[in-house]
């Protein structure tokens, strides 16, 4: 026996609101790298993609019985994305500025979100082989372009490790610890 509608539209917005509530901080973070834009201000693009895909999610409900509703979430999220990636390309000042927006794609779902390389190539209709070399290429995009640290600046001390060898007085070695029992051991006897 069925459920009348009104229970079945109540029980399906009470299930999706529950769902939504826990989700959605990840997802709207998976948006904003996706997008490029801040997590920590107003993210306009990234909301819009996240309410695409939460609408999407929302339409699907009643035959995602059995599946994940943040699997369905974050696919219609990415296919989004994929297909509206023209509109993200404007540069924000972030690091993952330098990708192209399929990078970005392959590799937030890599490495942020943990997806298997199989699963992502499928979701994408790309071959595993192009989402792993989209993903080496991305990372070596990121690491070629990282800020070096800074040294470490000590008040009275050298900037860098290297900079106490180069300069001052040659330092002392330790001195040699002193003959006899360490501190603060017991006094052993001599065995039988």
């Amino acid at each position: 026996m069925r459920e009348p509608r009104p229970a079945q539209e109540s029980r399906r917005a009470r299930e999706f609101t529950l769902f939504v509530a826990g989700a959605a901080g990840r997802l709207l973070h998976t948006a904003a790298l996706l997008t490029g834009e801040p997590v920590s201000r107003p993210a306009p693009a990234a909301e819009e993609l996240l309410t695409c895909a939460l609408s999407r999610t929302y339409a699907a409900w009643d035959r995602l019985r059995g599946d994940d509703p943040y699997e369905r979430a974050r696919r219609e999220m990415a296919l989004r994305f994929a297909h509206t990636a023209r509109r993200h390309r404007r540069p924000r000042g972030g690091p993952l500025d330098r990708l192209s927006p399929r990078e970005r794609l392959v590799l937030v779902l890599r490495l942020y979100e943990g997806m298997p390389e199989e699963q992502t190539a499928a979701q994408l209709g790309l071959p595993a082989e192009r989402v792993h070399a989209l993903c080496l290429h991305a990372v070596a995009e990121l690491r070629s372009h990282r800020p070096r640290p800074a040294p470490s600046r000590r008040p009275g001390g050298p900037q860098h490790p290297s900079a106490a060898r180069q300069s001052g007085p040659p330092q002392e070695p330790p001195a040699a610890p002193e003959p006899g029992p360490p501190p603060h051991s017991a006094p052993t006897s001599p065995a039988p």
